[in-house]
């Protein structure tokens, strides 16, 4: 089924790809057998015409993916293709627009717009004239002897923009290039980067855009990417067909943005209705995983984020919540699928929404909570589950981590199953499921560990 605005990406086999990466790796060897796996196999084209949205929680890789299509990083296997030439012996022409300006402080403006053309060798009179033409076209003419630390950060990024337009790129990639700005500047320096390319005034064929903000993404993409995790792998990749100027009130603008923090909200859960993702390797479906990947929060931070949420009357927008916390969304974003994995809240239309479960943890003394949580985690938890009824079947009440790490590494990274265990063991200290020895590395029954101690007292 079609939704509003999508539409599957199906590349014409005549549209020749600009960059074109095929089965392309990620990973780190470990000194086991086993090894760190960052990207699995992933398939992606970047064709001409087209502004590319790449979304993605924390750790999914987004960044990783930039640097091995700009050439920036090898893929540990697979291969990235310059019109059709390998990556690595091809002349490629990309410019990188990077979210922390990385201007030379002693140059002037000018000078570190002309920096790339003198790497690149271009006659001191060519390279003045092109730069002198891009300051104009990003809205700087007049500032070409002012210095970085006499600029606002509006006005720094648009330097990072001439500096990386004025080489002329093929691709201009963006990693996250609005978000160290106020929200005024961003949304005008986003309106302005869109006229520039629908004026054609922006010497470049594609644009490459990695964001963490869904809207940002509808807003600008002619194409969006959103990433999952662990490793990273492309859950869905569609066509935006809705028509440049975009109104963030439209039913369309807003259905493709709920549909998307479905996507990021929900990674155990394939998207619904989602349009048909682009031909590739295939993925492992995260409905036939057996282990829920466990977000990596805390109870008090699960506790903090519904009681705000009460304040608000009970649901609110998550960026907004985000911003209203000065938090990157990132770091909101596990707090939200946590407590949403155990019942405290859902997700309804991109707004965090209590529920009734939720209220009453959030208005509850502290050991009320832990029965709640207590409760929540056996029933939609299963790992805690498995870890609970384990100490309980064994005569001594006590089971070595190492049994559960070798089940979780079934379905994760060596890295990731630890990261999965701490979790597990935060989650299950708070709700009194279990006591961790971390010297012996045990889970142990707590009236066990009670009994333990006065048989030892009771010895000496």
């Amino acid at each position: 089924m079609q939704e509003a605005g999508i539409e599957s990406v199906k590349v014409s086999a005549n549209t020749e790809a600009i960059i074109r990466a095929e089965k392309i790796e990620k990973y780190y060897a470990q000194p086991s057998a086993n090894r760190i796996q960052v990207i699995s196999a992933t398939d992606l084209s970047i064709v001409p015409g087209e502004i590319v949205a790449l979304l993605g929680p924390s750790g999914s890789g987004k960044s990783t993916m930039l640097r091995m299509l700009t050439g920036l990083s090898r893929p540990s296997a697979g291969q990235v293709y310059w019109h059709e030439q390998p990556i690595a012996g091809a002349e490629i022409n990309v410019s990188i627009v990077f979210q922390s300006f990385a201007l030379f402080p002693w140059l002037t403006v000018l000078e570190n717009v002309e920096a790339p053309l003198q790497a690149r060798g271009v006659e001191p009179g060519a390279r003045r004239d092109r730069s002198m033409k891009m300051l104009d076209t990003v809205g700087l003419d007049g500032f070409e002897a002012a210095y970085p630390k006499e600029l606002s950060g509006g006005m720094k990024q648009r330097v990072g923009f001439a500096r990386a337009l004025v080489v002329e790129p093929e691709v201009l990639f963006m990693d996250e290039p609005f978000s160290a700005l106020d929200v005024l500047t961003a949304e005008n320096l986003r309106s302005e980067l869109l006229e520039l390319w629908a004026n054609k005034t922006m010497p470049t064929k594609a644009v490459f855009l990695v964001t963490h903000n869904i809207e940002e993404a509808v807003l600008l993409a002619d194409r969006i990417i959103v990433l999952g995790r662990n490793p990273g792998h492309i859950r869905t990749d569609f066509k935006v067909q809705i028509a440049h100027p975009r109104d963030r009130k439209s039913e369309s603008f807003t259905q493709l943005v709920d549909y998307i923090y479905k996507v990021l909200t929900k990674p155990d859960v394939a998207p619904a209705e989602a349009p048909e993702q682009q031909t590739g390797p295939k993925v492992r479906d995260q409905r036939q995983m057996r282990y829920q990947m466990l977000p990596h929060a805390r109870p008090g931070g699960m506790a903090g984020l519904l009681e705000l949420l009460l304040d608000k009357g009970g649901r609110d927008d998550i960026y907004r919540l985000a911003d209203d916390l000065t938090f990157e969304i990132d770091d909101l974003l596990p707090i939200v699928d946590a407590a949403q994995l155990l019942g405290f809240l859902k997700i309804e239309e991109g707004d965090a929404a209590i529920t009734e479960s939720g209220t009453e943890f959030a208005n509850s003394e502290i050991l009320r909570q832990k029965e709640l949580f207590r409760g929540a985690a056996l029933q939609n938890v299963l790992l805690l589950r498995q870890i609970r009824r384990a100490l309980e079947a064994k005569s001594d009440h006590t089971v070595p981590e190492e049994f559960f790490l070798d089940m979780l590494d079934e379905q994760f990274s060596e890295e990731e199953c630890l990261r999965q265990m701490e979790t597990a063991v935060t989650w299950g200290r708070y709700a009194e499921l279990f006591d961790f020895d971390a010297g012996r590395r045990r889970f142990i029954l707590p009236d066990a560990q009670e009994e333990e101690i006065a048989a030892n007292e009771e010895v000496q």
